[in-house]
């Protein structure tokens, strides 16, 4: 079996998963998934605990390896290379160039405590890309600034709230200059009157970037606001998916129905 990285079935998507499994021992978390972004898409998964929303994520940014089934980002696999013709697992070379493609914001901040803000968002585009430190402190202050932290650049991520680190967070992501933005759970962590800062920064980026974004969240108000698209996970497969207006107007399936009716 080929992987063809320039196959029409690639074009115009950022992700493809195809039949992936994710399985801990006995426990199957993703169950033969199958699931897609197009380029500029704002998806968002929702469901509940132990769905395997997280997993998604997690096994993009290759936190987590798959037990079955291909992945490709941008057009180009990610857990498997080609060579000679043959699919074998993708190199520590590969991911690490994968990777680059992708910006992930945590549900916790997972700032470097020992780290000004400025050097929190500066370290990996200078030790990752490679950036000279003047081209990286100039993208650090671009992003900073449209976060609203760049008056906060000097403290240190002890010195700030939860929303505060959550901006610099997203900032970071962003100063890596990805393609694809992931977020898990970016509020869950915050005290509730930080939460709103919090999704005014991401709907910022969702409307004046072209970015493809895919999040996870608990916050369905947000949810029908962001998305151009819903999937509806349960037990590691997407039970329905739609439109903000389709899933939370109408939702067809029964088990969809349930879940939205408990966390309304």
């Amino acid at each position: 079996m080929l992987i063809d990285s320039e196959d029409d079935s690639q074009a115009g998507l950022a992700i493809q998963m195809k039949q992936v499994v994710k399985r801990y021992g006995d426990l199957v978390v993703l169950d033969h998934l199958d699931f897609e972004v197009a380029k500029g898409e704002k998806v968002t998964i929702i469901g509940s605990s132990g769905s395997g929303k997280s997993t998604v994520l997690r096994i993009l940014m290759t936190l987590e390896t798959i037990s079955e089934g291909l992945i490709w980002v941008d057009g180009q696999p990610l857990w498997h290379e080609e060579r000679d013709g043959q699919i074998v697992p993708a190199s520590e070379g590969h991911l690490r160039s994968m990777r680059k493609k992708m910006g992930m914001v945590f549900q916790q901040f997972n700032l470097f405590p020992h780290m000004t803000v400025m050097r929190n968002v500066t370290e990996a585009p200078i030790h990752v890309l490679g950036l000279s430190k003047a081209k990286a402190l100039k993208r650090a202050q671009t992003y900073l600034d449209l976060v609203g932290m760049i008056d906060h650049a000097d403290k240190f991520p002890g010195q700030l709230s939860g929303g505060q680190q959550q901006r610099v967070a997203i900032a970071r992501a962003l100063a890596m200059h990805p393609k694809i933005m992931l977020f898990d759970e970016p509020t869950s962590a915050l005290d509730p009157e930080l939460v709103g800062e919090v999704l005014n920064i991401i709907t910022r980026l969702s409307q004046e970037h072209s970015l493809t974004m895919l999040m996870v969240t608990h916050e369905m108000e947000f949810a029908r606001q962001f998305s151009d698209r819903i999937c509806f996970f349960d037990k590691g497969v997407i039970v329905e998916q739609g439109t903000p207006e389709a899933i939370f107007g109408n939702p067809q399936m029964e088990r969809t129905q349930q879940f939205l009716s408990s966390v309304s």
